[in-house]
C-alpha cells in the first residue's frame, strides 16, 4: 500500500487534489462553528443549490467561465438569506428551505429542458455527489483556489474578534460599535466563495458535512470559541486528506470517502467528550 500510494502521489493531479482538498477543507471549517452557533448550520445546503442552479444557468446559456456567474449570483443569496432577521415575515430556516428545494427544481428543470450534453444524468450526480473533475485540476485553478483560500484565512484571522462578537450576540456587538450588517455580510460573502469552491470536491449535496462536522465533533471536547475553531480546522484537514488519500487507493468516490471520514471523526470525538464529561 506504501508503495502504490507512493507511486499516486508522483503524480501532479493527486498532489492538486490534495492540496485543493485541504484548503477547501480549512477553509470551510472556519466559519463552521459561527453558523453553527448563530443556527444556520443548514445554509450551505441552501447555498449549494443555489450554485446548482447557477451552474444550470451558464450551462444552458454556453459559459465558457462558469465561476463569473456562478460566484456573484451565491454571494447574493447568501446576503439575502442572512439578512433574514426576527422583522421578516419568512425566518432563515424557512427562507434556507425555500431557496435550496427552489434553486434545486429549477436547475434540474433547466438541464433537463435545454440540455448541453448526451450524459445529463451523469452531470448532475456529479454535480450533486462530487466528481472525478478534483482528480483533474489544472494548475491555473490550483492557484486560484490558493488565492481564494488565502485570502479567506487572512479575513477570518483580521475580523476574529468581530465575527466572534457577531456570533454569540449581536445587540451587544452592535451597542459596542460593530458594525453588524457590514460583519455579516462580510461572513456571507465567505461562505459563498467556499461553497463554490467545495462543489468540485464533495458535490453540492454534501458540501454542510464540510462546514458543520468538523465543528461539531470540537464542540464535544472544547468549550471556548477558539480551541473549537482551531480543534475543528485541523480535524477538517486531516479528514479531508486521508478522505482523498482513501478513495485514490480505495478507488471510491472523493466527496462520499470524505464525509464518512468526518461522520467516524465525530463519533471517536463524541465519546471522548461522553467520557471526559463523567
Amino acid at each position: 500500500m506504501i508503495a502504490k500510494l507512493s507511486l499516486y502521489m508522483s503524480y501532479p493531479f493527486v498532489r492538486y487534489a490534495l492540496i485543493v482538498g485541504i484548503l477547501i477543507a480549512l477553509c470551510s471549517s472556519l466559519l463552521g462553528v459561527t453558523l453553527v452557533l448563530k443556527r444556520f448550520s443548514f445554509i450551505g445546503d441552501g447555498l449549494s443549490h443555489v450554485a446548482f442552479g447557477a451552474i444550470s444557468v451558464a450551462s444552458v446559456l454556453n459559459l465558457t467561465n462558469q465561476m463569473l456567474f456562478v460566484l456573484p449570483a451565491t454571494v447574493l443569496c447568501a446576503v439575502l438569506l442572512l439578512r433574514t432577521g426576527s422583522n421578516t415575515k419568512i425566518r432563515g430556516d424557512a427562507a434556507i428551505a425555500m431557496v435550496s428545494v427552489g434553486a434545486l427544481a429549477a436547475g434540474y428543470l433547466l438541464m433537463n429542458l435545454f440540455s448541453t450534453s448526451t450524459n445529463l444524468s451523469g452531470d448532475v450526480c456529479s454535480t450533486l455527489f462530487g466528481s472525478t473533475s478534483i482528480l483533474t485540476l489544472t494548475r491555473q485553478e490550483v492557484w486560484l483556489c490558493i488565492v481564494l483560500a488565502v485570502a479567506v484565512v487572512i479575513t477570518f484571522i483580521l475580523f476574529y474578534n468581530r465575527i466572534f462578537a457577531v456570533t454569540f450576540d449581536e445587540t451587544f456587538a452592535a451597542a459596542v460599535g460593530t458594525r453588524v450588517d457590514a460583519c455579516n455580510l462580510l461572513i456571507a460573502v465567505v461562505i459563498a466563495v467556499i461553497i463554490v469552491l467545495a462543489m468540485n470536491l464533495v458535490g453540492s449535496l454534501l458540501i454542510s458535512a464540510l462546514v458543520i462536522f468538523p465543528a461539531l465533533s470540537a464542540m464535544r471536547i472544547f468549550r471556548s470559541f477558539l480551541s473549537v475553531t482551531l480543534c475543528s480546522a485541523a480535524l477538517s484537514v486531516a479528514c479531508a486528506a486521508l478522505g482523498i488519500l482513501i478513495s485514490i487507493l480505495a478507488e471510491t468516490p472523493v466527496g462520499s470517502t470524505i464525509v464518512m471520514i468526518d461522520i467516524a471523526a465525530f463519533g471517536i470525538f463524541a465519546l471522548i467528550g461522553h467520557f471526559l464529561g463523567d
